[in-house]
């Protein structure tokens, strides 16, 4: 599916309040911007039997007690399949999400570190990470003057909005 296409059914099956509406609207341009730079348009994201997307929690080498958790974007199903938390667990499924409803979950889940976007099928030794936090900067940065985000400010981009 073509990025303004999942751009539109963002915003179209986002609460339909003033405030979210033109939020989603505002935010659409960065989330774009950085599905153009992934080189699918749909990644495969490992889900639990009650619809949560699996996190997969990973130390610090040089820090073991530093810990952050991802979620894992594969490129095939093939690839999904294979990983280990799908082998391990029968309940795990691999469903395709379209790139930008990927990005913009990883707004809303404040669980979630990073997400490793697996850009070779195939090749599930090397991603690309993006961080949860340089995705909020980006967003901030797009934001139009008036959609400053500032908690309980009017433009404020609710926490719960994904």
């Amino acid at each position: 599916m073509e990025l303004d296409r999942q751009i539109q059914l963002l915003i179209d099956n986002a609460p339909q309040d003033t405030h979210t509406t033109q939020a989603m609207q505002a935010i659409a341009p960065a989330l774009k911007l950085l599905a153009q730079q992934l080189r699918h348009s749909q990644y495969y994201i490992l889900q639990t039997g009650e619809r949560d997307w699996v996190l997969t929690a990973l130390s610090n080498r040089a820090n073991p007690g530093v810990e952050k958790r991802v979620i894992y974007a594969f490129p095939t199903l093939q690839d999904a399949t294979a990983d280990r938390n799908s082998i391990e667990d029968p309940q795990v499924l691999a469903i395709p999400v379209p790139v930008t409803h990927i990005l913009f979950q990883m707004l809303a889940m404040n669980t979630v570190d990073s997400t490793v976007f697996f850009e070779t099928p195939g090749n599930l030794s090397s991603g690309t990470e993006l961080r949860r936090e340089d995705l909020q900067n980006l967003i901030q940065a797009h934001l139009p003057q008036n959609h400053t985000v500032r908690r309980n400010a009017p433009g404020h981009i609710p926490p719960d909005i994904a």
